[in-house]
C-alpha cells in the first residue's frame, strides 16, 4: 500500500496505517519533512494562520507565536515522522498511476516503479498554483508572481502593487503590503466578509457544503469560499490606508498597468495573482476518476460523514481533498482513508469461493 504526501494528511493517514499494521510506505516529493508549510513565505507567523491542527497522537508544542510557520511546522512534522517510525522516502516525484489486470497500481516515479494493491493519496495543492489569463497578460513589463512564490512585502516597498483573488491570502498579503506600498484590490466577485464568530457549528456548516460538492463529482472549493473572510487584528491597519476598497475584475493588461472595459487604466508595477490553487491530481488521470462535471466523486464507505473512496475506482483514497482540504478535516479523513484502503487490500486478497 502506498501514500502519496507526507502533509497534514499523508501524516494522519500514515499514522492510522501504522497502528493498524498496515504494510506501507509514504513518497513524498519534498527534500525535508513539512508539507506545503516549508514553502509558505517567511514573514507568514504563527500568530497569522488560521490554525494548525495536531496530528493525532502527538500534540502541536507551544511556540512563540512570531516564528514563521514554516518553521515550526516543518519542525513538528519531523518530529512526528520520527516519533512514531513512519516509513517516509523522499525525494521521489510521482508521475503517473495506472492499474494493470493483476488488480495492482503501478505507481511510476523519477526513482522507479512500485506496485500497489490500494492507494491513498494526498498530495494537496501546492504544487498546482492556478493562473488566469487575461488578454496582453505577456506584454507587462513589471513583475507577474503567484502566491505560490510570494516571500514577504519588502521586495515590493514604494511600488504599485494590483492584488488579483478574493481569498485568505490576498487580505493577508494586502495586510503586510498596505504599510510600504500602493496596493490595489481586484475581485472577480465582491468578497463576503464575515462578522460573526466562527464557531465549531460554523466550520461543520462550511465542510458539510463542500462535501456535498465531492460527493456529486464535483471539483471542489475551498472551504474559506463558504465561510467569508474576516480581519484580524494584524489587518485593521492596511483597512486605515484603504487596502480593502475592492475593485471589480480588469479586462486586460497592458505593458504598464492594466485596464477595465469602460476604459479605465490605473498603472502598476506588480502583478500577485492571489487566485488560488488546483488539487495536484495529474498524476492519476491513467485511472480516469474524473466525472464528466470535472471534478472526482468521492463516496463514503466506513463513516457516512466522511467520503475519502473514488467512485471510480475504489482503490483509491483522497485525504486533504476538498472538505478534508482543512488541517482537521484532514486528521478524520486519515483515519477513515487508512481503514477504507486497508479493507480495500483485504478485499482484493480473499480467496476466491466457488
Amino acid at each position: 500500500m502506498l501514500v502519496i504526501g507526507a502533509g497534514q494528511a499523508g501524516l494522519s493517514a500514515a499514522y492510522h496505517l501504522k497502528r493498524l499494521g498496515a504494510d506501507f510506505a509514504v513518497l513524498d516529493a519534498d527534500q525535508r519533512p513539512g508539507g506545503a508549510w516549508q514553502h509558505r513565505w517567511h514573514t507568514l507567523t504563527m500568530a497569522d494562520v488560521h490554525g494548525v491542527a495536531s496530528l493525532p497522537g502527538m500534540e502541536l508544542p507551544e511556540h512563540d507565536p512570531r516564528v514563521p510557520a514554516r518553521d515550526v511546522v516543518p519542525d513538528y512534522f519531523t518530529r512526528y515522522e520520527e516519533r512514531f517510525g513512519l516509513p517516509v522516502i523522499r525525494p521521489v516525484r510521482v508521475d503517473r498511476v495506472a492499474g494493470e489486470s493483476s488488480g495492482n497500481l503501478l505507481v511510476d516515479t523519477d526513482l522507479g516503479r512500485w506496485r500497489a494493491r490500494a492507494l491513498i493519496n494526498a498530495t494537496g495543492t501546492w504544487r498546482t498554483p492556478f493562473l488566469p489569463y487575461y488578454p496582453g497578460q505577456e506584454t507587462f513589463r513589471g513583475r507577474q508572481l503567484h502566491t505560490a512564490n510570494y516571500e514577504g512585502p519588502e521586495a515590493f516597498r514604494g511600488r504599485r502593487v494590483v492584488v488579483v483573488g478574493g481569498g485568505a491570502s490576498a487580505v493577508q498579503i494586502l495586510g503586510e503590503l498596505a504599510p510600504l506600498a500602493s496596493t490595489l484590490w481586484v475581485t472577480r466577485r465582491p468578497p463576503v466578509w464575515r462578522t460573526a464568530e466562527f464557531d465549531p457549528e460554523a466550520g461543520r456548516a462550511a465542510v458539510a457544503l463542500v462535501e456535498e460538492r465531492v460527493r456529486r463529482g464535483l471539483p471542489p472549493q475551498s472551504v474559506v469560499s463558504v465561510t467569508g473572510l474576516q480581519l484580524r487584528p494584524q489587518e485593521r491597519r492596511a483597512e486605515e490606508l484603504g487596502a480593502y476598497r475592492r475593485e471589480p475584475m480588469f479586462a486586460s493588461i497592458e505593458p504598464d498597468g492594466v485596464r477595465w472595459a469602460d476604459g479605465r487604466f490605473e498603472p502598476a508595477d506588480v502583478i500577485i495573482w492571489a487566485t488560488g490553487f488546483r488539487p495536484s491530481v495529474g498524476h492519476l488521470a491513467p485511472l480516469r476518476l474524473r466525472e464528466e462535471s470535472g471534478g472526482i466523486r468521492l463516496i463514503a464507505r466506513l463513516d457516512q460523514h466522511t467520503p475519502t473512496t473514488a467512485a471510480r475506482d475504489q482503490r483509491i483514497q483522497f485525504v486533504g481533498y476538498g472538505p478534508s482540504a482543512s488541517t482537521i478535516g484532514a486528521n478524520r479523513a486519515g483515519r477513515v482513508a487508512a481503514l477504507a484502503a486497508l479493507r480495500s487490500v483485504e478485499a482484493a486478497t480473499q480467496p476466491v469461493v466457488a
